[in-house]
This record gives C-alpha cells, sequence and structure tokens, in this order.
C-alpha cells in the first residue's frame, strides 16, 4: 500500500477498499481544509480495517508476538474498527500544520462494546521512521503497525475508544521536523487529535462517554503527563492519567546524560532534541557544527525522522551508534566521568557512550557541564532539593528546564509505571523523582491515594500487591530474553519490547479501577 496523502482522497479510498477497508456507509464526506487547531480535515474519516473480535483474535493468534500480546491482553471481548483520521495542529514554533492519527472504536454486541465509551488519549514512544503511522495495522512490517496492534488488542477490543496520534512531522505532515520533546507542542497537538476525533465519533457509530483517560510510552510518557498538566490547567476533563517510562524531570535527565550517565539510544536523541528545541527556541546554535562534530553536522538538523532505517544511517556515517561524548576529557576536572565507572553495574553502559567518533563537541559538553556545576539541578548529580534548576544559562538546559515536568500536581489519579534497570529512560532520575515530589513532605505532594507507582521490575508484595501478576509475567519475559540472548539482549530489549506491554496492562487495569470507583 502506498503512503497516503492528504489531498489524494479519491486514491486513498481505493488503495482502502483494496484493503478491506473505506469510509463507512452513509452520507457524504465533508471537508475542512482550514488547517486551524483542532479540525477534522475527512469526515467521516476513513476506515483502515474492520475486525470483529473474532477475527482479531485469530489475527494475533497466527503470530508468536500475536500470541504474546493476546496472553497479556486477553481474548477480544469487542471488534475494532480502525479509522485515518488528519487533523489541523501547530508546531514547534506555532506554526500551522497537519498530523494524522488512529482513531479505534470498539463494535459488537457484548457488554461494553457499544453506547457511551471511555476515551483513551494515547502518546506513542521514539519512532525514527517519518513514514510511522500507528491506524495502519494492515501489515505487521509497517512502522507503526505493532504498537497499533497492541492499542487495538489491549484497549479497543476492551471496550475503550482510542485515539493515537501520529504526531507532527511523520506520516502525511507537512511540517519538516517534529518537536520532540517539546511539552507545550505535544501537549496541544494531542488535545488538537483528541478535539478531531470528537468531531468524527457520532458519524462513525463511537460516543464519547465523558471519561478521558490519558497514557502513552517513553516520549509518549512524557507526552501524556504533558497533555494531563495542560488539560488541568485549562480546567478540562481528566479522568486518570497513566504516563509509562518516560523522561519526565528532563532537566535532571539531561544533566545525568552530561555528567555522563549516557542512555542506551542518546545518538538518537540527541539530533531529535537539537531539532525540535532549536526550532522552538532558535538559540541552540548558530549552525549544527557549533554543537554537533564535522563528521556529522552537515545535514543533522533534517536527519530525523528519516525514511531511511536507522541502521543504515549508522552504517553511512551519518550518525555514530553509541558514542556521544569524546572519550578525551573537555577539562581535567572531568576525567572521573569520562566514562564514569560507578556504580560498577552500570559502568559498561556508560562506557558506550563515548569514543573517538563522538557526536557532540567536547566544547559544548564543556560549557553545558560548567553551568550545571554554577547552575546545579535539585536531583542531578546528587538529590537536594528535587527541584529544577533555578536559572541555568546554557541553552540546552533552559530548554529542558522549558520542557520538565516537575513543576505541577496532578488532581486526578496518576498511575507511573516503568521498570527500574531501563537502561534507556533511567527510572530513578524521572519516575522516581516524580514519586519523590508528589509524595509527603513535598509542597506538591498529592492527596492519598492518588499517586500510585509501578516497577515492573520489583518483587510481588504477595496477595496484596495488586500488580503481582503483572510482575510475574515481567520476571518470566526477562528471563526469557536472558535464556535466549543473554544479559545484553535483556538489556537491548528492556524498554523497547520487554518494559511496555506490561505496563500497558497495569495502565489498563488502573483506569479500569478509576471507572469501576465512579472516577
Amino acid at each position: 500500500m502506498n503512503k497516503w496523502t492528504g489531498l489524494a482522497m479519491a486514491s486513498a479510498a481505493a488503495i482502502l477498499a483494496a484493503c478491506g477497508g473505506g469510509s463507512d456507509p452513509g452520507g457524504s464526506t465533508e471537508t475542512d481544509l482550514s488547517g486551524a487547531r483542532g479540525s477534522l480535515m475527512y469526515n467521516p474519516p476513513l476506515r483502515v480495517t474492520a475486525l470483529s473480535a473474532a477475527e482479531l483474535k485469530d489475527r494475533l493468534a497466527a503470530n508468536p508476538s500475536g500470541q504474546s500480546l493476546l496472553a497479556l491482553a486477553g481474548a477480544p471481548k469487542c471488534g475494532v474498527n480502525i479509522h485515518y483520521i488528519e487533523y489541523g495542529t501547530v508546531g514547534g514554533a506555532g506554526e500551522k500544520t497537519n498530523a494524522s492519527g488512529a482513531l479505534m472504536v470498539p463494535t459488537g454486541d457484548a457488554a461494553g462494546c457499544s453506547g457511551a465509551r471511555p476515551v483513551v488519549l494515547y502518546a506513542h514512544g521514539t519512532s525514527t521512521d517519518r513514514a510511522y503511522n500507528i491506524a495502519d495495522i494492515t501489515e505487521p512490517a509497517r512502522p507503526g503497525a505493532s504498537e497499533g496492534t497492541l492499542l487495538a488488542a489491549m484497549y479497543a477490543a476492551q471496550g475503550f475508544i482510542v485515539v493515537a496520534p501520529n504526531y507532527a512531522g511523520y506520516d502525511v505532515s507537512k511540517l519538516g521536523y517534529h518537536p520532540y520533546l517539546n511539552a507545550d507542542q505535544q501537549s496541544k497537538e494531542m488535545i488538537d487529535a483528541l478535539t478531531a476525533a470528537r468531531k468524527a465519533l457520532p458519524g462513525i457509530n463511537g460516543q464519547d462517554g465523558g471519561k478521558l483517560l490519558i497514557t502513552g510510552y517513553s516520549q509518549g510518557g512524557h507526552v501524556a503527563m504533558a497533555t494531563h498538566r495542560a488539560l488541568q490547567a485549562a480546567n478540562q476533563i481528566v479522568t486518570a492519567s497513566a504516563p509509562m517510562s518516560g523522561p519526565y524531570a528532563l532537566g535532571a535527565f539531561g544533566d545525568a546524560v552530561y555528567y555522563g550517565n549516557v542512555n542506551l539510544a542518546s545518538t538518537v536523541f540527541t539530533p531529535l532534541l537539537a531539532s525540535s528545541y532549536q526550532k522552538a527556541y532558535g538559540n541552540l546554535y548558530a549552525q549544527p557544527s557549533d554543537m554537533f562534530e564535522a563528521a556529522y553536522a552537515t545535514g543533522i538538523d533534517q536527519l530525523l525522522p528519516s525514511t531511511t532505517p536507522i541502521d543504515t544511517l549508522f552504517a553511512q556515517g551519518k550518525l555514530p551508534q553509541t558514542q556521544l561524548f569524546s572519550s578525551t576529557p573537555p577539562d581535567p576536572a572531568f576525567a572521573g566521568v569520562t566514562p564514569p565507572t560507578q556504580p560498577p553495574e552500570l559502568a559498561p553502559l556508560f562506557a558506550l557512550g563515548f569514543g573517538s567518533n563522538n557526536l557532540i563537541k567536547n566544547s559544548v559538553r564543556l560549557a553545558y557541564l560548567q553551568d550545571a556545576i554554577a547552575n546545579p539541578d535539585g536531583a542531578v548529580p546528587s538529590v537536594t532539593t528535587g527541584a529544577q534548576a533555578a536559572a541555568p544559562r546554557h541553552p540546552l538546559r533552559q530548554a529542558f528546564k522549558a520542557n520538565d515536568l516537575r513543576n505541577w500536581a496532578p488532581r486526578r489519579p496518576v498511575l507511573l509505571c516503568g521498570g527500574n534497570a531501563d537502561p534507556t529512560v533511567f527510572y530513578k532520575v524521572n519516575t522516581t523523582l516524580m514519586q519523590s515530589l508528589w509524595s509527603a513532605p513535598s509542597p506538591l505532594a498529592l492527596p492519598t491515594g492518588l499517586l500510585t507507582v509501578l516497577d515492573v521490575d520489583s518483587a510481588s508484595g504477595g496477595a496484596s500487591d495488586p500488580f503481582a501478576a503483572v510482575k510475574a509475567g515481567f520476571a518470566q519475559a526477562k528471563a526469557n530474553a536472558a535464556a535466549q540472548g543473554g544479559a545484553n539482549a535483556v538489556v537491548q530489549a528492556y524498554h523497547g519490547s520487554l518494559v511496555p506491554p506490561f505496563c500497558n496492562v497495569a495502565a489498563r487495569a488502573f483506569f479500569q479501577q478509576v471507572l469501576a470507583s465512579g472516577g
């Protein structure tokens, strides 16, 4: 199937029809090409596929990954209609643009599959593939298909309406970059996607029940939390949220990385962040070579997301695979963190981030660290107040602070889920830090019962532990990965494939509990 374009409606409809989809019957298609925030370009939106509960179950059972998902999510009780929405939103500098996403509606006669349904607003994790489309699950190899299938099985097939943006800068979006971890833009886009989806629901036999549940994984964990914050500030309804494995405390996380605690995939995240914040704030550099080594600087500001696979970009020398910083200290004072050797169990991970083919110039790291020392964060390199740096002067640290989520307290139930050994989004400097800020005696402490924190990679609390089965399942999956590929396989799979399904199981159970309690 060719990539859809927003203006080629007839062609797209024909393609979808060939795949078993198409527009819903009855009535003509209305168009809104104004590009206004929250505008729905085509109403009713194109239907990508319609699966009965039995058909979805059979599709999942047809391959090993689907079988694993089926075991976790449970047998579908509802069918699922998956629609492709295109909507108006804004970029990182407030510029008008478009984006696309998925709208999944449960179907069928079983209880909880029709009538007014709760809405799950879902934010996906980092992708380098510009063609990412979470609505297209028709071919498992397509970018976005696996996450879309997870959402269909985990939420829509259990009676939730699902709204899941692809994000500006992906799929058919005209934006030439992605506003990565831009809390203001990404929360606005989530709200715009939700607004557009709500316009579509009456025409596709969907009914919003007035209960809004927000979740997302990794990058999407940050986006989910930022969206909850934005909706709360606007006095809009949020029933509950469940951010998962997200970089919530961006200032602390960024400082940890520059102090040498280099996370897995840092050479991918850094260009995305630099492009995003340069577009939003305009002060990270005068030219990319001010920040990046000459071997990588040319074109790096437009490199990601890309239609070229990330492994190919590594092979072409467009990016180093692991070496973020030089193995030569930027100053003798920083020899002990170039790379760090403590704690010993993480030293091998940190060492991967250093070498002679590094991405970030030593002068940039030095300036960053000098500012971190002069204007310290309250959590890194050691915990003091836990709060953001009061007045950072370095432009990247200023950008991190602008998008750090340590400045609010939710008024509705929140589940934070992750795994303590995450090599990509460090648990302690993100999830644990938010937990401490939202717990007494912190001034941001939440009322009793509003905050639930789950470390899936922890021991079960026994019969009284509501997440005992999730922890046991994760332990088994982790053991299986180790048995097949050793400790390195666990590290490689931990953030991307081991933790996500179990945190989503926990998020769904949490949402169901909140709904059952009248939330």
